[in-house]
């Protein structure tokens, strides 16, 4: 029998490795930022093209590469980070697999001009899926320059896979705001299609925090500082009042990397416990400093999952840390152990004793029989001793009733619905019952409703007595911006469009004011990462939005009326089978599939 076993050609292992590595253009901006960082930059400039699909290009002013490492760069496992395997326990470094630049050059045209200091001349190279077609000398500043084109060109099918412009940016955005969060000492500028996105110049982190997110965000924050044996804490927290509905600003950085991690954000969210409802997420801005030998972070591709040597240690002090400062800045209720004097116990009575007031109670009164009435519930009489029976007669006033299993009330008795846990209702219907799930029904119908009124008729709006202003950051205004008339269509009217807040005068006369500011969020992140390339797509993805923002949430409770008109509106729409993303919104049982549940026979 023949050999099946043969080693890949290097340029199909490449396109293997890009697919670990290159997931998105957000991944080639986040190996290029890095690599910048390690080239001791200290500024930086990030060029895109359609959302990085035509052009990502990277210009720092760091240490540059010789004519040798220009060209070794691009082998895979090439690195300059680690010489032996114990160099992966004491990494200070970004990147270190020698994998990044190997595996964009493999799917990309990819343009390389780098100077170092005591060179003249920079060395200038070209490669197109890996194959060098161009090396030369040519003039340039010292640092490196690095030019990314077309991108998953000879993998069509990995293109096609991209999101749209939209959706690709945002992406490249928030890893953009990752790297230039971890190094504030390092200046950046963003530039989108020729317009400036961020400038940002060398600074501390609080004027950083402020830059990326605007200077609404500086009143909102609280300092962390916390030093112990294990570790070192600083950054910021926001105080409890500027929670969000949805996941906003939360930043983890470990040793000046952004990671994700659930068990620490854990202990965050423990921290906030009672001081924000469940509902609503902190925001944070956390930087941990730990040895290098307490962590591995080898252990993903995109390297932003750690493991701690200790996490429970590093969960504790986190939790304490952070509960400390909201009391050390009076965010939230501490004891004081500073005492004021005036509040203290006058001298005269500091030998006396409270005396006990004295309660005289009826044990016979029960509020809930006529005077005329015998007490004999739930109360035991005063010449009747026998604890048995107290919970006989107990027992008695508390036998359970099987409409008791649903949230039901006496208008519901007589109604041809139930509602069951506050979650679903439950309807008869000729050929059995149909279960329907409360919140995706609502959605369905509110979809429909909004969608009919955006695109087909002319939406209603109502003005509002005073103007309500919200803040944003710089990027989600531009994304308002983009979806101005879409909005104006769907009977919002604006009053003001700055650089960090909005001002609204009319709402569609669907909503009420104090929903203004969860549709709005609701809407920017569905259109964050949800946009598809059509062009009914922001009326469809509003339509979604607004649905899901105002539908019935579950835990509501419906009466008898608003049951039935949820189950007569939804079989009224169009699709009523399905939510607006495409989940069920109800199930059907037959008398036979019921029976069959019991396993009885006609």
């Amino acid at each position: 029998m023949s050999d099946i076993i043969q080693l890949l050609p290097d340029h199909v292992a490449n396109q293997i490795a890009a697919g670990e590595v290159v997931q998105r253009p957000a991944s080639v901006v986040k190996e290029l930022l890095e690599n910048a960082i390690d080239a001791d930059a200290k500024s930086i400039t990030l060029i895109l093209k359609e959302a990085g699909k035509t052009l990502i290009q990277i210009v720092d002013n760091g240490k540059g590469m010789s004519t040798t490492d220009a060209r070794l760069c691009f082998e895979r496992h090439a690195t300059s980070k680690i010489t032996s395997a114990d160099d992966l326990f004491a990494l200070h470094t970004k990147g270190f697999r020698g994998e990044a630049l190997a595996s964009i050059a493999a799917i990309s045209h990819v343009e390389l001009k780098t100077r170092q200091k005591a060179e003249e001349l920079a060395t200038h190279i070209k490669i197109e899926g890996s194959k060098v077609t161009y090396q030369d000398f040519s003039s340039g500043p010292e640092g490196t320059s690095i030019a990314v084109k077309n991108l998953f060109y000879n993998i069509p099918a990995r293109r096609n896979f991209l999101k749209s412009n939209t959706v690709e940016t945002r992406h490249i955005v928030d890893e953009f705001q990752r790297v230039a969060l971890a190094h504030p000492e390092v200046e950046f500028f963003f530039y989108h299609n020729a317009s400036e996105v961020y400038q940002l110049p060398v600074s501390n982190l609080r004027k950083r925090i402020v830059a990326i997110f605007g200077s609404k965000v500086n009143e909102k924050l609280v300092p962390i500082d916390e030093q112990t044996d294990i570790l070192s804490i600083t950054g910021f927290i926001a105080k409890p009042e500027y929670a969000k509905k949805k996941r906003g600003e939360q930043f983890f950085f470990v040793n000046n990397r952004f990671i994700k991690s659930s068990y620490l954000h854990h202990a965050v969210v423990n921290a906030f416990q009672g001081l924000i409802d469940q509902a609503s997420h902190p925001s944070y801005f956390l930087y941990l400093t730990v040895p290098p030998k307490s962590i591995d972070i080898n252990i993903h591709p995109t390297k932003t999952e750690i493991k701690f040597d200790d996490e429970k240690a590093l969960y504790a002090i986190l939790r304490a840390t952070i509960k400390h400062s909201l009391g050390q800045y009076n965010v939230a209720p501490i004891l004081d152990f500073n005492r004021d004097a005036s509040l203290d116990t006058p001298y005269d009575y500091r030998e006396k004793t409270a005396t006990t007031p004295k309660i005289h109670v009826n044990p016979n009164f029960n509020p809930f029989v006529n005077n005329q009435q015998k007490t004999t519930n739930f109360l035991l009489k005063k010449e009747d001793k026998s604890w048995e029976n107290f919970y006989v007669e107990k027992e008695k006033n508390l036998e359970v009733k099987p409409d008791r299993l649903f949230e039901s009330s006496k208008e519901q008795e007589t109604g041809k619905t139930l509602q069951v846990q506050r979650k679903y209702v439950l309807s008869s219907i000729k050929s059995g019952v149909v279960l329907i799930h409360q919140n995706l029904a609502h959605q369905r119908v509110l979809y429909e409703s909004f969608l009919e009124s955006i695109t087909v008729q002319e939406a209603n709006s109502q003005q509002l007595l005073f103007p309500v202003k919200i803040t944003f950051n710089s990027e989600e205004i531009k994304l308002l911006q983009s979806i101005l008339s879409d909005l104006e269509n769907a009977g919002f009217a604006f009053e003001v469009f700055d650089k960090e807040s909005i001002t609204i005068k009319g709402i569609p006369t669907s909503i009420n004011e104090s929903q203004i500011e969860i549709i709005l969020e609701q809407l920017l992140e569905d259109i964050q990462l949800e946009v598809p390339n059509a062009s009914f797509s922001h009326f469809d993805i509003m339509a979604k939005s607004f649905a899901n923002s105002l539908s019935i949430k579950t835990g509501a409770v419906l009466s008898a009326r608003e049951q039935e008109a949820l189950v007569n509106n939804l079989f009224s729409c169009k699709e009523p089978s399905q939510s607006p993303q495409g989940k069920p919104t109800f199930k059907t049982l037959t008398l036979e599939e019921i029976d069959l549940l019991f396993k009885t026979t006609k």
